[in-house]
């Protein structure tokens, strides 16, 4: 028997858009879960747009104050996809409320915010998810188990990259994205989060950092009203840029192995080119998001002139088999966050977790926050 789910979403940006589509998407994908989720009412404070949410989506109500969601008994379990200044307070309340919580990283401005969410939800006995959807891929989980099984031998060194072009124009408006207040750190936070997520979840444990951050574009235009997105503001008053456009770390890992992370927000030419490239003693294997069903593989005792082949992965990996019924047939980026909203609500059905959790969150958080420390100080920063 299917039971039926109140859920709900704080924030209607782009982000809030995807997780209402993949919990539309979740019965078709996922029939067998045993949990509909339905949705109930969506938060926004920009005026009109949860209005408009719910005539488009068909929420069953909207606000434009999410403490009402927290009060709210028809509501289960609320996708958080405010801005991450309030990532803790939202979180906190939810989960204090009793509501189950799928939260956008990096869950706060800082490890202190993210643990505060963590030990919440911890309290509270109720579930907890993190949109680190780039570890969904059936790829990466198929990279996983290749490199757990001592597929390419023991691993040396990783790089991880990455790059985009979305803050690249000069025209950029200052949104919170750009303010330490609000948006906390920059490009760490945004997308070398990722990075280092995937570097845990491919290679385990970091123990040391040793990290150099930039702001290129010092100063933006002040948008005129609300924005959604990577709006521009030609015309407006300049303000300072506050937070890291640029980030590149070297990493030591607990397993001795080495690597290095760079993520950019300024990158001419780059529009989402994320990945990884992992060594090993016997082997390497290769993963670019922007072919995201595709792994680059090179195994063997050739050592020299080993041969790489392009491997298209299929039903055998990760969940590909609920979108497609054989390799090479695409997979996109919102199939990701389809996924993650199946891991959320399995985690709920079942009582313990399953995908990325807020402890997840916060092993990130403290390696953003050492390589904030790092780049000031200029040493290698030792981790718990």
């Amino acid at each position: 028997m299917v039971e039926t789910l109140g859920v709900a979403v704080v924030g209607f940006g782009w982000m809030g858009r995807v997780h209402t589509r993949a919990y539309a998407r979740l019965p078709h994908h996922f029939p067998g879960l045993g949990l509909r989720p339905k949705l109930v009412t969506v938060a926004e404070e920009v005026a009109d747009r949860a209005a408009e949410a719910a005539a488009h989506y068909g929420f069953e109500s909207a606000t434009r104050d999410w403490r009402e969601v927290a009060a709210d008994p028809r509501v289960a379990a609320v996708s958080i996809t405010a801005p991450n200044f309030l990532h803790r307070e939202i979180g906190v309340a939810m989960a204090e409320a009793g509501k189950h919580i799928w939260i956008e990283k990096p869950v706060g401005l800082t490890a202190g915010d993210a643990r505060a969410v963590a030990d919440a939800v911890a309290k509270a006995g109720v579930r907890g998810t993190v949109g680190f959807n780039y570890r969904n891929a059936p790829a990466v989980e198929a990279a996983r188990s290749l490199i757990a099984s001592g597929g390419i031998g023991t691993v040396t060194h990783v790089r991880i990259r990455l790059f985009s072009d979305y803050a690249a124009h000069p025209e950029s408006a200052l949104t919170w994205r750009y303010e330490r207040e609000r948006g906390g750190s920059g490009v760490l936070g945004d997308l070398a989060s990722h990075g280092v997520d995937l570097a845990r979840y491919l290679l385990g444990d970091i123990a040391a950092l040793t990290a150099d951050t930039a702001i290129f574009v010092p100063e933006r235009a002040r948008p005129a009203g609300a924005t959604a997105g990577h709006t521009r503001a030609a015309g407006g008053t300049l303000g300072p840029v506050e937070n890291e456009d640029y980030v590149g770390c070297l990493l030591r890992f607990a397993s001795g192995a080495r690597g290095v992370l760079e993520a950019s927000r300024i990158s001419v030419g780059e529009q989402n080119t994320y990945g990884f490239e992992v060594h090993g003693t016997t082997g390497a294997v290769f993963w670019d998001f922007r072919r995201m069903g595709e792994l680059r593989v090179g195994t063997g005792t050739g050592y020299q002139d080993q041969p790489v082949s392009t491997v298209h992965v299929g039903p055998g990996a990760g969940e590909f088999a609920a979108f497609q019924p054989g390799a090479a047939n695409a997979m996109g980026y919102d199939d990701l966050k389809v996924i993650e909203a199946h891991r959320f609500l399995r985690s709920i059905a079942e009582g313990r977790p399953y995908g990325a959790t807020p402890e997840d969150a916060v092993r990130a958080a403290e390696v953003l926050d050492a390589m904030a420390r790092s780049a000031a100080s200029g040493t290698w920063v030792t981790l718990a």
